[in-house]
């Protein structure tokens, strides 16, 4: 394997072009905000490898650190120690939308396309067609406040896919929206992940949903915030969130969480 140190300290940061190897390994990663005795230890020795187009489900108590791994392996932060080999670009898919309220959605979308490198005279169509793959044809030139829910998180889908990034990280992306909406959008993303070939790390406190989405779940324990607990979901694809294999697979789940002295996930 050929890896390219970006860092010569010993906590660094290393991209891998193999095919064979991971496409996101994470090896002793701890994190750490602070100094001294008001030092907070967010993440302690965590060991995780995520295989190319695998769809990783990331669940666990308020306060573990699911959030903090996210923005680590999004180099928003970096780690106190360890490592971490990210082997395809990033996008990042947050709970709340986040579009710029003055753009339209194409507008918004043709703006990430431009940060991507896309030329100008190419960014309307690819806009398009982007708008069409997340079954928001006809709706471009609506702005934000025009959009229900579910639509602006649509919007923030395509707008990852924009980017033309191998790994997208969803923090809560669908926490916010009402259950029929989520439904829909569990649909949505199954079926763009599964057609682009997307690597995903998902983060959410909705264990059902976790099953309903993973091929893979990993339970993480807090104070502090490390792994628990890292089991496939052999169940196929599609999932029903209220099918038997998945609500007892996430009642598993939530019993490991309170064997370890924890009463509420988010």
């Amino acid at each position: 394997m050929s890896e390219t140190a970006v860092s010569s300290d010993p906590v660094a940061v290393v991209a891998s072009p193999s095919d064979a190897a991971p496409i996101l390994r994470i090896r002793g990663v701890g994190k750490v905000f602070g100094s001294g005795p008001a030092a907070t230890v967010a993440l302690h020795d965590v060991d995780l490898d995520v295989a190319r187009g695998e769809f990783l489900s990331v669940v666990g108590a308020s306060g573990c650190g699911k959030s903090t791994l996210l923005n680590l392996i999004a180099g928003l932060d970096k780690p106190t120690s360890g490592t971490l080999e990210v082997g395809a670009k990033v996008a990042f898919m947050f709970q709340d939308a986040t579009l710029l309220p003055w753009l339209t959605a194409r507008q918004n979308i043709e703006l990430a396309l431009k940060l991507s490198g896309v030329a100008k005279r190419d960014r309307r169509a690819r806009a398009e067609d982007l708008l069409a793959t997340v079954r928001l044809d006809g709706r471009g030139d609506s702005r934000p406040h025009e959009l229900s829910g579910g639509m602006r998180q649509r919007v923030a889908l395509a707008r990852c896919l924009a980017q033309d990034a191998g790994i997208v990280l969803m923090d809560e992306p669908l926490g916010a929206l009402d259950a029929m909406t989520r439904d829909l959008l569990h649909d949505e993303i199954e079926s763009v992940v599964r057609a682009q070939g997307l690597t995903v790390v998902f983060v959410t406190h909705n264990m059902r949903e976790a099953i309903r989405l993973g091929d893979r779940v990993v339970l993480m324990g807090s104070h502090p915030g490390r792994i628990l607990y890292d089991e496939d979901i052999p169940l196929p694809h599609p999932r029903q969130m209220d099918s038997t294999e998945v609500a007892t697979r996430a009642a598993s789940l939530t019993a490991r969480l309170k064997a370890q002295g924890h009463t509420h996930v988010g």
